[in-house]
């Protein structure tokens, strides 16, 4: 690999990537500084108009996975370097990125992961074929010839591939279908929370930056959706960066790279991996810098905008008057006949899906209280009521239970409008979407969970519990329909927007965009910076076709289609202490209610201080759901002098390697690239849904205190980690976005 890169990432070119990177990001910041005046003013404006949404029914918990491991178990990772399959043990931490250690021994002994993964901007691939179709699309021309050796072999049949148009590709592989599909529906979580990198209660600088990106790419003609905006800022600028340089670099190194074709797509995606990464370290350094430098001035807007908050109104309405005159009436023939027919059917393919996966929620949570309640009544009792609402309580946070809500949305299509509209990807819809529904799902089951909270506060009987719960969970439900009809009106509202704004501006940009700087004198100079000429341009497109799209949603509604409340039912102070209750402290199940407190006594009720875990036993990690498997089992195997691990001398060799490693906590399962798999059957991995209490994977090592923090990555980790001199673990610099989001390329 450091022949590669020293050969086609010569010095001289790396300073032609620096420079050519240095005027992307000068271009885009000058976007960035303006639109970040003008978030502030919106955000500031809407401080004080107070304008907002509907009261939510339901409650919301403000640290969802406080202390909590999503998944763990282990996977079979193919290393570069040495060609050859290992396996990792491998965990999703409360922040959702994939941190690989070299085995669970290595994790409990607290030593550093060999990788911690981002994986925003990734797909996930489950099959060899689609892996070696796009990469054989990302260098047209360079086609292996049928029957040679691929880049990739997987030895088992059930492979996940992690792809990035620009980053380095990861290779996992399992040993079980049941294995696959869950780590699929795991990583697919994972994907989905980090390409959502940005806070939503970020109201200045999130809101800057999305409206600068839009603004920059159609400064180059490129409207309509991105597929690549993905991740935290300095993620998608770089993403945003190499959409420009990519092409540059492939078409000049293209045909200077040497071996047979899969020979040179192996060495291109080193190439653009290198190249990524020192794109990410410039845009890192150049954000960081521009955003202390805006944020420095804030105070000095912000007093401006208080000041003088009527006189920058009346300006920008004076403005846009004058601008609304001049576009109306080409926008309103525009809407008329090129959006206006198209809504109906846009919407209704946005309906279907949507609505099927929020139904979904509905019915997972109406049956995992329901189950708990009879485990109450048939089985476990109150005495067991803590283990049940523990489980219940990360409902919204288990991949697994949550997947056939999310697989709604997958038949999502918009034949015909695609094309129309300029949407390249329907999946920025679809994860929008399968975002509301885990976050509706976690408000309904806070919901439950704080007002029978309340309730066993009372010290009701067994049988005057199952009602309670009963009561309350159609409490619940009420709420929930009423939360989740708002919620999906106004993810239809966006999306129609998002849709058709930009096929919107496209069209008008002949014969409007050239006529929009002599509306600039009309802005006083000291209110440059908060008032824009493009974006109040933009905001006069927008009312055109908003009444339309209002309009068509409300006629959904009031047809009680897919279940949507009117605009007129409105349930106010339904519960007016409700929102009070959410302010005490979390509710920890685990130790208030556990049946095993050793009193004697109604274990309903909350445990004495007397009786609370002791603090050295706040270590454990609380966790969602696990795959539980044997630790070093090894992949199935064939004779081959390239083996490592001793040569099996029968087709029953391959359990008895297993149970060798499993003697040796250090050993290592190891395998060539694409060797082939035996036909002996193999031992199936054991799967756990729940933790068992006693199951080392739900626990952070021993002797760390209940704030130990995951894993995070440096911004130079390339993924697998030398061991230090005298057996200790490398220091380990590290660095995390202000989500809390890893950072891995």
């Amino acid at each position: 690999m450091g022949d590669v890169l020293s050969t086609h990432l010569d010095d001289a070119r790396r300073q032609h990537i620096a420079e050519k990177t240095g005027k992307i990001l000068a271009e885009f910041l000058r976007f960035y500084e303006d639109q970040y005046g003008v978030a502030l003013f919106n955000s500031m404006r809407h401080e004080v108009e107070g304008t907002g949404l509907p009261q939510a029914q339901l409650l919301w918990r403000k640290v969802p996975l406080d202390e909590r491991v999503i998944f763990s178990g282990n996977l079979f990772q193919y290393q570069e370097d040495n060609k050859k399959w290992r396996n990792r043990f491998s965990l999703v931490p409360h922040n959702y990125g994939l941190v690989l250690y070299e085995n669970k021994a290595a994790y409990e002994r607290q030593i550093s992961p060999r990788a911690v993964i981002n994986s925003a901007g990734y797909k996930i691939l489950t099959s060899v074929d689609q892996y070696l179709e796009l990469v054989g699309n990302s260098l047209p021309g360079i086609t292996a010839k049928s029957g040679t050796t691929p880049i990739l072999k997987c030895p088992t049949q059930f492979p996940l591939i992690l792809w990035h148009p620009y980053a380095r590709h990861y290779y996992f592989c399992l040993m079980t279908e049941t294995e696959q599909y869950k780590w699929q529906a795991v990583l697919q979580d994972c994907i989905r929370h980090c390409n959502n990198g940005i806070p939503e209660n970020s109201k200045v600088e999130g809101p800057a930056f999305t409206d600068a990106i839009r603004m920059y790419r159609q400064s180059k003609e490129q409207y309509g959706t991105w597929e690549m905006l993905c991740g935290n800022e300095v993620q998608i600028l770089s993403n945003l960066v190499m959409e420009e340089l990519g092409p540059e670099l492939k078409a000049e190194l293209t045909p200077r790279l040497k071996g047979k074709p899969q020979e040179r797509q192996r060495q291109w995606i080193q190439i653009s991996d290198a190249v990524y990464r020192m794109v990410y370290e410039q845009a890192q350094a150049r954000f960081e810098a521009v955003l202390s430098k805006l944020q420095l001035g804030r105070p000095v807007m912000e007093a401006v905008i208080r000041t003088d908050m009527d006189q920058i109104i009346t300006s920008k309405e004076h403005l846009a008057s004058k601008i609304r005159a001049f576009i109306l009436p080409k926008a309103e023939v525009c809407v008329r006949n090129h959006v206006q027919p198209y809504i109906p059917s846009i919407l209704e393919a946005l309906m279907v899906p949507t609505s099927q996966g929020f139904t979904e929620v509905r019915d997972i949570f109406f049956k995992e209280v329901t189950d708990m309640n009879l485990n109450v009544i048939n089985e476990g009792g109150i005495d067991k009521l803590g283990e049940y609402m523990e489980k219940l309580s990360q409902l919204a946070f288990h991949p697994l239970k949550m997947q056939s809500c999310y697989e709604k949305m997958e038949p999502l299509r918009l034949d015909g409008l695609q094309q129309r509209f300029d949407v390249s990807s329907t999946s920025v819809f679809k994860q929008r979407a399968q975002i509301h529904m885990r976050e509706q799902m976690d408000n309904a089951v806070y919901t439950f969970e704080t007002l029978l909270h309340q309730e066993l506060g009372k010290g009701p009987t067994k049988e005057e519990l199952c009602k309670s719960i009963q009561r309350i969970l159609e409490r619940v439900l009420k709420k929930y329909d009423y939360d989740s009809s708002s919620v999906r009106k106004r993810f239809f509202r966006e999306a129609l927007l998002q849709i058709t704004i930009p096929f919107l501006l496209k069209k008008l940009a002949p014969t409007c965009k050239s006529e929009l700087p002599r509306f600039q004198e009309l802005i006083f100079e000291d209110f440059a910076r908060f008032i824009l000429v493009e974006n109040t341009y933009e905001e006069v497109v927008l009312q055109t076709v908003m009444k339309d799209i209002l309009q068509a949603v409300k006629e959904a509604a009031v047809q009680r289609k897919h279940n949507l409340y009117r605009d007129s039912m409105v349930m106010h102070n339904s519960d007016p202490n409700l929102h009070l209750l959410a302010e005490g402290a979390p509710i920890d199940w685990g130790e208030e209610y556990s049946g095993d407190s050793g009193g004697g006594g109604d274990s309903s009720s909350p445990r004495t201080p007397e009786a609370v875990t002791p603090p050295e036993k706040r270590w454990r990690a609380k966790q969602v759901v696990s795959m539980v498997q044997d630790e070093e089992a090894g992949l199935p195997l064939e004779a081959s002098a390239e083996l490592e691990l001793p040569s099996p001398a029968s087709p029953d060799s391959v359990t008895e390697l297993c149970g060798l490693l499993a003697q040796d906590p250090q050993a290592e399962s190891s395998l060539p690239n694409g060797a082939p798999a035996l036909e002996s059957p193999q031992p199936e991995a054991v799967v756990q849904e729940t933790p068992s209490p006693t199951s080392t994977i739900q626990h952070l090592p021993p002797g760390k205190s209940s704030d130990l923090e995951p894993p995070k990555p440096s911004d130079q980790e390339t993924g697998e980690q030398v061991s230090s001199p005298g057996g200790h673990p490398p220091l380990h610099t590290t660095t995390e976005d202000h989500a809390g989001v890893q950072t891995e390329f």
